[in-house]
C-alpha cells in the first residue's frame, strides 16, 4: 500500500558534531576534481594522478603541501638521472607537479617558473648539396632512377 510522504513527520537529520566541517576530500580525489573542472582530457587525468602519487611515494608518502622546491627538483632530477626518461616525460611531470601546487593547493612557486626546463635535442635535417644530390642520382638505373629523378624535381 502506497502512503503519501509527509515532509512533516519525516526523520531528523543526523546531527554533525557542533564546529566540525565534513572531511576533506582525499589529495587524488581533489586533483581529479580541479582536472574535470578545467575539462581537460581522460587521459590527461589519468597521467597528471600517476604523476602525483609517484612524486608522492618518491618522498615516502610525505603530503606535497609539507614539501617544497628542493623535493620537486630531486623527483625531477630523480626522473633524468635515474630513471632515464625523455625530455617529455619529465616535462610531463613537471606540468603535473605544476598542477598539483597551483591549482589544488593553490600554492604559487615562482621558483618553478624560473627552473630551465629539459629541452629536445634540436634535429638537424639531412640535406645533400647539389653535387651530391647529382652523385647520387647517376648512380641510379632503370625504373628507380627515373622514380628518384621525378621525385627530386629534375
Amino acid at each position: 500500500m502506497n502512503t503519501p510522504i509527509d515532509p512533516t513527520n519525516a526523520p531528523p537529520a543526523l546531527p554533525s558534531a557542533p564546529g566540525k566541517s565534513p572531511p576533506e576530500p582525499r589529495l587524488l580525489d581533489q586533483v581529479r576534481a580541479q582536472i574535470r573542472l578545467r575539462h581537460y582530457s581522460i587521459r590527461t587525468e589519468s597521467q597528471y594522478v600517476q604523476w602525483v602519487k609517484r612524486f608522492v611515494l618518491f618522498h615516502g608518502k610525505r603530503h606535497p603541501r609539507a614539501m617544497g622546491a628542493p623535493e620537486v627538483e630531486a623527483f625531477l632530477s630523480h626522473l633524468a638521472v635515474e630513471g632515464h626518461v625523455a625530455s617529455a616525460t619529465q616535462n610531463q611531470a613537471l606540468s603535473a607537479l605544476l598542477f598539483l601546487y597551483r591549482q589544488v593547493l593553490g600554492i604559487e612557486l615562482p621558483w618553478l617558473d624560473e627552473m630551465a626546463r629539459a629541452k629536445r635535442p634540436q634535429r638537424l635535417p639531412v640535406v645533400l648539396s647539389r653535387g651530391e644530390v647529382q652523385r647520387v642520382l647517376e648512380r641510379m638505373d632503370g625504373v628507380y632512377s627515373l622514380l628518384a629523378r621525378l621525385l627530386y624535381g629534375t
